[in-house]
């Protein structure tokens, strides 16, 4: 069908599509794009901030047009995925396989970032009673393990749906797509819809990324406006530590990551580059999901791995937020004189180990851990509402983290199964990074 080989279900109309092509030809690549609107919108924030601070709307306004075709993509691509699994012997290998490699990666970010954070001593000296806290008056400071666990099964579909859940949806597609195996050729006309919808989503999305250059001038500009350069100067050692550590996670930990398990990473990341990028500046991993999949696909991973290891890895593998996490609980404990004692440090990452997974439909997720964690060590809440005020900045790096370490454990993935072929033209991977 049209998902599984990558296309657009636009054939019926190739006049359009070729002069839509010959126009495009005209515009730079989108990673260019985005680099102009990203200076663009600075110098737009600092000029004229009255302007800048009411361009927030067209920003929102895009995340928006994104987020209304993620469910309907993801619900999809999930149950074909599965359906077209051989057996569900295949489909219980790929998700614990898959799972697995989730929490052996983020387990090792978040040790290994706690380690370093304590000895190096993040946060002494760092004098935050001064600093104003943000309001989080509408965010839990907590999670309940148990409801945590029980909201993963919709009591209605469609209420799930409608709010957006995205992991009571993938816990419906898994159940509907192993039904739809196990009901044989009835399950054809359910299928051809499916992919039918999938498709239509990839197009929408399609064209909504086409105005990601002006989404990303309004948020820069809008955020240059309302934060300004002061308060990220109060903060800054914790935001220059969190770009270093992202940096290393980046270039040292994800290409050890693909050393071992034989998978070319630093081609990967060049043949998607623009997409991290634009979920860098747009602070969003679900503006690239389905560019991203269609990228990953073109690259050699075929896509039924990764139609099902990137929607899961929203909620199980959030690499760049467990790091955030783990540094700023170490920040916090130094900046206001707690002691990190071996069992203290022990039972916070415990506690980040357990409250980092399976948290895509909380609101305000990466905060909520931190403020369900700092309670288990003694931490001051209004520690977490000061750095709520540079979250803009650092969730900017956490979801690039998040996006790269998505497609590597799709390839990974891909390659265990063997549904990885890595025999690619160097020339279709330049396409490929410049589309």
């Amino acid at each position: 069908m049209a998902v599984s080989q990558g296309g657009t279900g636009s054939g019926s109309r190739p006049s359009a599509d070729d002069s839509g092509e010959r126009r495009g030809r005209h515009l730079p690549p989108l990673g260019i794009q985005v680099l102009i609107a990203l200076v663009l919108g600075v110098g737009l924030g600092l000029l004229t901030p009255n302007v800048a601070e009411h361009l927030k709307i067209l920003g929102d306004a895009f995340i928006r047009l994104i987020q209304m075709a993620i469910i309907p993509l993801v619900f999809p691509l999930i149950v074909l995925s599965i359906a077209r699994m051989q057996s569900t012997k295949a489909l219980g290998r790929l998700a614990g396989k898959t799972i697995l490699y989730f929490e052996i990666v983020t387990t090792a970010i978040l040790v290994v970032t706690m380690l370093l954070a304590t000895l190096a001593g993040l946060g002494k000296g760092a004098n935050l009673a001064s600093s104003a806290a943000a309001d989080t008056s509408n965010i839990k400071t907590s999670l309940n393990l148990e409801q945590m666990f029980l909201e993963i099964i919709p009591k209605n579909v469609f209420d799930a749906f409608s709010q957006g859940n995205l992991l009571s949806v993938i816990f419906f597609a898994a159940f509907l797509g192993v039904a739809l195996s196990r009901i044989g050729a009835k399950s054809g006309v359910m299928l051809d819809v499916l992919d039918a919808l999938a498709t239509a989503m990839f197009q929408i999305i399609t064209w909504v990324v086409k105005l990601a250059p002006l989404a990303v001038l309004a948020f820069v500009a809008y955020n240059t406006a309302h934060y300004g350069w002061s308060l990220l100067a109060r903060l800054a050692v914790f935001v220059v530590v969190f770009y270093v550590a992202s940096l290393v996670v980046l270039l040292v930990v994800f290409p050890i990551v693909a050393t071992i398990f034989h998978v070319p990473y630093f081609p990967l990341v060049r043949a998607i580059s623009d997409l991290i990028l634009l979920s860098f500046v747009t602070r969003s991993a679900e503006v690239v999901l389905a560019p991203l999949i269609k990228r990953l696909d073109e690259f050699g991973v075929d896509r039924k791995i990764s139609s099902f290891t990137l929607p899961l890895g929203y909620s199980f593998n959030a690499d760049g937020a467990t790091m955030y996490e783990g540094l700023a609980l170490v920040f916090l404990a130094h900046a206001y004189g707690v002691e990190l004692t071996v069992p203290r440090l022990i039972l916070a990452m415990l506690a980040l180990i357990l409250l980092t997974k399976g948290i895509a439909g909380v609101p305000s997720a990466a905060i909520v851990v931190l403020f369900s964690a700092a309670a288990t060590i003694g931490l001051p809440p209004q520690g977490i509402a000061i750095l709520l005020a540079i979250d803009f900045v650092v969730d900017m790096a956490r979801t690039a983290v998040n996006v790269t370490g998505n497609s590597l454990a799709s390839l990974v993935i891909a390659k265990s199964e063997g549904q990885f072929t890595s025999q690619q033209p160097q020339q279709e991977l330049a396409a490929a990074s410049s589309r």
